[in-house]
């Protein structure tokens, strides 16, 4: 049996989105810059494209950038912030994806900014007093915390975040690639000035993202060569990528309620399944917290163990694809940085599984009996 459990490295493109995307890898092949037939045809589906994107999001059409994906959308808009409005000081956390992570870092060490790390309680969940308390200290910052991170699954309190913001007038960013599609975001209703998308995280394809870009705090661009984008982004644009994004975006959209559903009880499911079968299991971060954390996203903390370090490499070999952390870090040695900062001493094993649409409950019963199977041996 054949199960695929690492939904938020990758999904599965939707056939649907597939179909959206055929002609523009065919016959509709012009230069969406051109200004012959062929060009303005391409052109006029990137903008039906951002159009729908716009409706879906609640805000204009002129505030939606496409990007390479989620990593470019964020450097785009932390760099851009920092150089427009000159910041300083910089606010995030410990356990941001390295698109964020790294970013900062880098500025730091060239001496560009200066980088608090707000408090997390033993959950992992953003201290809203300490954030409040760094605001005071350091009005007008940048403040850069994730909607949903992406290996715990933790959800961040977005209005209250953005309220803070507001009253500090700080620049809000939060990376939101783990969330879009999956939740619906209001940016009328939101204080935020910039989020990030990737397709491949929602059933579309990769190489394709976006990033919303508050009309009222506008930024330089990061990537310079033509007048693409509104010339907030150069370069020619990835037009079957496009209209593949804004498919499976329209299709989350129309199912999220039935999928938002049919996933948690798949997830609760699989909670109540390991905690009947494996002693001593536990979950990291609040990810078994439904109310709290994001419903494709369970990390599981198993007993201390020998055998913890061959678990990803013994479940692939029952053909079950999951995670130890995040996919893009695979191959590193340092092991996941969320989970290190949470619980630096930590002996027990860490197994990231993600859900999607197409997911059973056969293929849960098929993982956690595998699993059980696993530390039975090893008993």
């Amino acid at each position: 049996m054949s199960v695929y459990l690492d939904n938020a490295a990758t999904t599965p493109l939707d056939p649907e989105v597939l179909d959206a995307m055929k002609p523009f890898l065919t016959e509709d092949f012009g230069n969406p810059s051109s200004t012959h037939s062929h060009g303005r045809k391409v052109r006029a589906a990137i903008e039906s494209a951002r159009k729908k994107i716009a409706v879906l999001l609640n805000c204009t059409p002129g505030e939606i950038i496409f990007t390479s994906g989620g990593t470019e959308a964020d450097n785009a808009i932390l760099r851009g912030a920092i150089q427009t409005y000159r910041i300083r000081h910089v606010i995030s956390s410990a356990i941001e994806h390295h698109a964020v992570e790294h970013t900062l870092a880098m500025l730091e060490n060239q001496d560009e900014i200066n980088l608090h790390l707000v408090r997390l309680d033993e959950k992992g969940h953003v201290d809203l007093t300490s954030l409040e308390n760094l605001l005071k200290e350091f009005p007008n910052a940048l403040v850069s915390l994730m909607h949903a991170n992406n290996e715990i699954g933790n959800l961040l309190n977005m209005p209250a975040v953005s309220e803070l913001c507001l009253r500090y007038q700080a620049y809000f960013h939060s990376d939101t690639v783990q969330t879009m599609g999956h939740y619906r975001h209001d940016m009328k209703q939101l204080n935020v000035h910039g989020i990030t998308a990737a397709a491949h995280k929602f059933h579309g394809p990769k190489g394709v993202g976006f990033m919303y870009l508050n009309k009222d705090k506008k930024i330089k661009p990061l990537v310079h060569g033509g007048a693409q984008e509104r010339n907030m982004r150069g370069g020619t644009e990835n037009t079957y990528g496009i209209v593949g994004l804004a498919k499976a975006l329209e299709i989350c959209y129309r199912e999220m309620a039935e999928h938002q559903k049919q996933i948690s009880d798949l997830k609760e499911y699989m909670i109540q399944k390991l905690v009947a079968s494996v002693p001593g299991v536990s979950f990291h971060g609040d990810s078994a917290n439904l109310a709290n954390s994001l419903y494709t996203v369970l990390n599981v903390s198993f007993p201390e163990s020998e055998e913890n370090e061959m678990m990803l490499f013994n479940l692939d070999l029952q053909g079950i694809s999951a995670s130890g952390g995040s996919a893009c870090s695979s191959g590193a040695s340092t092991g996941s940085h969320v989970l290190n900062a949470l619980y630096p001493n930590s002996k027990r094993g860490a197994i990231r599984f993600s859900f999607s649409k197409y997911n059973t409950r056969q293929e849960i019963d098929y993982v956690v009996q595998k699993i059980a199977e696993l530390f039975k041996i090893e008993a």
